[in-house]
């Protein structure tokens, strides 16, 4: 009842697609030059509410990193970092938190922290 006065599931859709879309985009802008590539449709309706961006060598390390400062996400073998986005509660500040964050885990380098390299049973 509360999501049909709110527009229903297609405005949930929408902010789904709206928030992942806004996530690409600051990633590619933002983290430019740091090995991330795309490997979720870049077209919305050709995905649910996650992202993957791949890294050729460090990915589960970023991760790791990313974790730490509060961005939860997982890492698939051998190169896969997914993003999760729930559109009932994960606000558009949360997704430019995220993608600032991730920034500032590559360009300081700090995933090369050991510790961040030490795999876990779960990722």
């Amino acid at each position: 009842l509360a999501a049909e006065s709110a527009g229903g599931m297609q405005a949930i859709r929408d902010k789904s697609i709206a928030l992942t879309d806004l996530f690409v985009a600051l990633v590619e802008e933002r983290c430019a030059g740091h090995d991330l590539t795309l490997a979720s449709p870049r077209a919305g309706a050709g995905r649910g509410s996650q992202v993957s961006f791949t890294h050729p060598s460090h990915g589960y390390a970023i991760m790791q990193a990313l974790i730490a400062r509060g961005v939860i996400g997982d890492f698939r073998a051998p190169d896969l970092l997914r993003f999760g986005f729930t559109p009932l509660y994960t606000r558009f500040v949360d997704v430019w938190d995220a993608a600032d964050r991730l920034r500032a885990v590559l360009e300081s380098g700090e995933w090369r922290d050991g510790r961040f390299s030490v795999r876990a049973a779960v990722t």
